[in-house]
């Protein structure tokens, strides 16, 4: 119930216009955002905490990983290969769980500070190339997608993270799933409610 005694409504977003240009600055400080949030989300987070995940779901600590995993292997070496305007503009397909045999014995904190260390230093590769609109429409292929634009794959970067912070709370909230009785219908975090 809302504070007058009503049903609580959403307020409305409008859509974005299909004409709205791509705004890189947007996008660069979105992906700046990303490693504060996680430091925020999980700073002091029990090794239960950091390890519990949903079912068939990644934990804290596997996602944090593989955002470093992205940050080492996927974004800036497949931004760098469509700048290139090579020969091979191929991608090399991206191993989604190397982490988990890369970060055995390493602490979530050791693995966010690298998190933030590898994306400030990717950010500012992406600044020094001041990119040009003509550049942002040059293309590489993805070995599951095809051809793909540099704009696209700078986008997804910023929706992958939001996503994986989406995941991060899921994640987190699991360990009390069974503990919110009833209220657990008004929860979609905790992925099978009626509506938040």
């Amino acid at each position: 119930m809302g504070s007058h005694g009503g049903p609580l409504t959403r307020p409305r977003v409008p859509a974005p216009s299909a004409d709205a240009p791509f705004d890189l600055d947007e996008v660069l400080r979105t992906l700046a955002r990303t490693p504060e949030a996680l430091r925020e989300l999980l700073d002091e987070v029990s090794p239960a905490s950091a390890a519990a995940a949903p079912d068939g779901q990644w934990s804290a600590f596997d996602v944090v990983g593989h955002l470093i995993d992205g940050e080492e292997t996927d974004w800036i070496p497949r931004a760098r290969l469509i700048l290139s305007k090579g020969a091979d503009l191929r991608f090399e397909p991206f191993d989604r769980h190397r982490h988990k045999v890369r970060n055995r014995g390493k602490s979530l904190d050791d693995l966010v500070d690298e998190f933030s260390w590898l994306r400030d230093a990717n950010l500012d590769a992406v600044k020094s190339w001041r990119l040009s609109p003509g550049q942002l429409a040059l293309t590489g292929e993805h070995p599951e997608f095809g051809t793909v634009t540099l704009r696209q794959l700078l986008a997804t970067w910023a929706v992958h993270d939001l996503g994986h912070l989406a995941q991060v709370a899921r994640a987190l909230a699991s360990r009390w799933g069974d503990e919110v009785g009833p209220w657990r219908a008004y929860l979609p975090v905790l992925g099978d409610s009626r509506s938040g």
